[in-house]
């Protein structure tokens, strides 16, 4: 056990190798990138805290993928991932004429906005896992299927909001 402080009051526990988790998150389940993908809230193999919640608004689902300021997150490389990631579901919205708040936020806290019926959520889910463990195929690929249905999608700097996306 470590009394580790990232972000919230302790205990911290060590976890299966993973960066250390919060008294609260042990029971948590691990998240198998090949696994059925259902809303509930995850451990993922790159010790995040992935959570799926069911559609709020009626055509999104929303991801939030939490990292605890685990510097091993948090590089340039796959901050930009991550947004590449966000562009890929956000060109589907785009495409269908959505118009709602940016679908990414970046750092510690990442949240994402994925149309039902555009990008499956397992292809979602497991491109963010790939992410976490520095292969950025799955990510590449879902926007380039992106830019082939919906043109090009805007690239970092461009029209960025407040908010990172």
């Amino acid at each position: 056990m470590t009394t580790e402080h990232r972000g919230i009051a302790g205990p911290y526990t060590a976890y299966d190798g993973l960066p250390v988790l919060h008294a609260t998150e042990t029971d948590l389940p691990l998240i198998h990138p090949y696994a059925p993908v259902t809303p509930g809230r995850y451990v993922t193999p790159g010790g995040g805290r992935l959570t799926i919640r069911p559609p709020e608004m009626p055509a999104h689902i929303r991801i939030t993928l939490d990292h605890m300021g685990c510097p091993a997150q948090l590089t340039d490389e796959k901050n930009a991932a991550f947004k590449r990631l966000a562009l890929a579901a956000e060109g589907h919205c785009v495409y269908a004429g959505c118009r709602h708040r940016a679908a990414y936020a970046d750092g510690v806290l990442r949240i994402f906005e994925v149309r039902n019926g555009s990008i499956a959520l397992a292809a979602f889910v497991r491109a963010a896992l790939a992410v976490e463990l520095g292969d950025f195929t799955p990510t590449d690929r879902l926007l380039q299927e992106t830019e082939a249905l919906a043109g090009p999608v805007r690239q970092e700097g461009e029209g960025d909001q407040d908010n990172g996306g």
